[in-house]
């Protein structure tokens, strides 16, 4: 399809179960915007879908653990998600949800024509049931040993360590529910299934037919044709989501990856509802194209699941592409929403005021478009400060304040152009087609590199040229030299939309510039006279205690969750009373303390133990200072063989308790007792 009247672009659905993150932008949400905010720069026809996912497992655990109704989760993260996705320019036609009756209806009408067209397998399978919670279990609510990479914690649809889809009779014991903590145990249930192996032929078709996908995409894909695809339930047995359509289907839903994708379609509609356009063509036209932006844990239901769905309701079109991406990692870990290892995009405006550009851009430089990459602090602060100020901003800056300088604030007439002056312009000439073309091809890292290219092409020219010199000699030939500079300036203001929406809008107020065609790109844009405003700054530079101030809030949501995550070691070996008998444990005070020369972790004591004065060492250094030791009574192993540790013979041992974040406490009795007295 070269010429596609139109355009259906989509965004995965995000589940409303939580707050956004860096990763949720880089890996679906920044590419499908710049894609569409270029596609309606060059005047196409396109409508950008997305909403919330509201049904499903994710859902209902997340009410559980906030001890709130499934619809209330979904109407608090609805709010707080559209908010951050308006916030940071992605420019949705639509941004829906799924508990809408529009997309119910849209979801029932789907699943009934599917039916009376006899798509469907009933079938009674045994699936697992957790009889203390009295229920059947989703997928999502069994965890085991994922077969794969052996995560112990992997769930019954996915293994979040490694990425496996998985099914739940493919975990490995001990299974355990995650309602209850019990193991589950097989029960009937009747569900329709959709025969995907049957379909096999028509899905191998359809993707053979895209050899232009990405190659993660496809390999995904080839992978699961290549284990051959089995049926796969489009019912569960739940109480949260879409009711299934039929008189015997009591206490079932829709699966929740049949009627997400549905949404797609519901949304649009919902658009076309509001804006008095006919939804058909965009859904149903062949002359559109269908674009599906989403991250890669999303390939199969997207690039098998869903056109399956399609092929057999019959009247729609598939997707032209998926170009999914991969995973965005942070600081070299993976993000996790229950570890607090994450950018959030609401904290991030807080702390990051009015930098919603700084973010996209870091992003986008970053983005995971064939493999995992990585978002670090420090990257994030250089590509501020070394390329968005250095190279982007300081370009518009010289040349809006040369303007004022030497032209009285407007836009110069041109006069004779040198060779460098034709230079600069056949250069710019070129940029419109180089930036569109790979944003055409999905290759987002390399459109923005592109653009920042033009505005180096800009500090070259003015170095080159030198107006601040050439002033001496002719105000003609400083004219030429600023009008050179300020149509660079206007075409970076519409080349760099699509990526830097806040900053080239800025742009194009202080150029006076008004909305402009892809098309008429790369040439000249702002007319002789046009005044000029002042401006300002468009990016200012981040420094390091700003940086450092992200890194250590990390770094403390590390150490909260390890203290959450610590568990009681276990219990040692049962010993015979008698064994333990031979411990002679006794209480003595500290008389002296002092370093270990030479040791960071050893403090060396003398100690009174009744008797005589005793000599212990003890690793506790980083615990206890040797003043704070002097005069506290501690218990000790009496006992114990004299051991040699750095040349220094120690006649006993300490005794201390470690705590969950790996501090040590002294064992101590709760009243002062004689030096010497037994521990019994």
């Amino acid at each position: 399809m070269k010429n596609p009247q139109r355009y259906t672009v989509t965004a995965a659905l995000i589940y409303a179960n939580g707050p956004i993150h860096i990763g949720h932008l880089a890996g679906c949400y920044i590419p499908a915007d710049i894609y569409v905010r270029y596609l309606r720069a060059c005047g196409q026809d396109v409508v950008f879908v997305s909403g919330t996912d509201e049904h499903g497992v994710p859902i209902t655990i997340k009410a559980k653990k906030e001890g709130i109704s499934p619809q209330e989760v979904v109407d608090k993260y609805y709010k707080i998600i559209k908010e951050s996705f308006a916030d940071f320019g992605i420019s949705f036609d639509v941004y829906s949800r799924t508990s809408n009756p529009i997309h119910h209806q849209t979801s029932q009408e789907f699943f009934t024509t599917l039916y009376q067209k006899g798509h469907f397998v009933e079938q009674t399978t045994e699936q697992y049931y957790d009889e203390t919670a009295n229920q059947f279990l989703a997928d999502r609510y069994i965890v085991g040993t994922c077969p794969v990479c052996g995560n112990p914690n992997a769930y019954g649809d996915q293994c979040e360590k490694c990425g496996s889809t998985l099914s739940p009779t493919e975990l490995k014991e001990p299974l355990r529910s995650t309602l209850s903590g019990a193991t589950p145990v097989m029960r009937p249930t009747k569900n329709w299934y959709l025969p995907l192996d049957t379909m096999q032929p028509q899905i191998e078709a359809y993707v053979s037919a895209h050899p232009e996908w990405k190659t993660n995409v496809a390999g995904q894909c080839l992978s699961w044709l290549k284990e051959g695809l089995k049926p796969r339930a489009m019912t569960r047995d739940l109480e949260w989501g879409i009711e299934v359509p039929l008189p015997d289907a009591a206490g079932k839903v829709l699966y929740v990856w049949f009627d997400a994708p549905i949404g797609y379609i519901s949304m649009t509609k919902e658009w076309a509802a509001q804006t008095n356009k006919d939804w058909q063509p965009y859904w149903r036209d062949e002359n559109t194209k269908l674009v599906h932006f989403i991250g890669k844990d999303n390939i199969v239901f997207h690039c098998i699941i869903f056109p399956a769905m399609l092929m057999n309701e019959g009247s729609y079109i598939l997707a032209d592409n998926v170009p999914a991406n991969e995973f965005m990692n942070l600081e070299d870990d993976k993000i996790s929403t229950s570890r607090n290892w994450a950018v959030w995009l609401h904290e991030y405006l807080v702390e990051f005021p009015d930098k919603q550009d700084v973010l996209r851009y870091a992003l986008t430089a970053n983005m995971p478009e064939t493999k995992d990459n990585n978002f670090t602090w420090k990257d994030f602060q250089t590509k501020n400060n070394s390329e968005l100020v250095a190279i982007y901003g300081n370009f518009v800056n010289r040349a809006l304040v040369l303007t004022h300088k030497f032209c009285g604030g407007q836009v110069p007439p041109i006069g004779q152009l040198t060779d460098i002056d034709r230079a600069a312009l056949d250069a710019l000439a070129v940029f419109p087609a180089r930036i569109g073309d790979a944003i055409a091809q999905y290759h987002f890292r390399e459109a923005l590199a592109s653009m920042m290219d033009l505005a180096r092409l800009g500090n070259k020219y003015l170095a080159d040229t030198q107006p601040w010199h050439a002033i001496k000699e002719s105000q003609a030939r400083v004219d030429t030299i600023m009008h050179v500079a300020l149509q660079i300036t206007a075409n970076l203001a519409v080349l760099s939309a699509p990526f830097l929406p806040f900053t080239a809008q800025k742009l194009q107020k202080m150029l006076g510039l008004p909305a402009v065609p892809w098309h008429e790109a790369g040439g000249s844009l702002v007319e002789t006279h046009q005044p000029i405003e002042q401006g300002g700054l468009l990016f200012e530079k981040i420094e390091d205690a700003t940086i450092q101030a992200q890194i250590d809030k990390l770094q403390a949501a590390k150490r909260q969750n390890e203290l959450e995550t610590k568990k009681i070691p276990p219990l040692r070996p049962v010993v015979q009373f008698d064994d333990f008998a031979k411990l002679d444990l006794r209480v003595g005070t500290v008389v002296a303390a002092e370093r270990l020369p030479k040791s960071d972790k050893l403090l060396k004591f003398l100690i009174d133990d009744g008797f005589e004065k005793r000599t212990i060492l003890s690793g506790i250094a980083k615990h206890y200072t040797p003043e704070e030791m002097v005069g506290k009574q501690v218990t000790f192993v009496a006992n114990l063989a004299p051991r040699k540790i750095m040349g220094q013979e120690s006649n006993g041992m300490i005794l201390m308790a470690e705590d969950r974040d790996g501090s040590l406490a002294l064992v101590q009795p709760n009243k002062s007792v004689w030096d010497g007295g037994q521990v019994s």
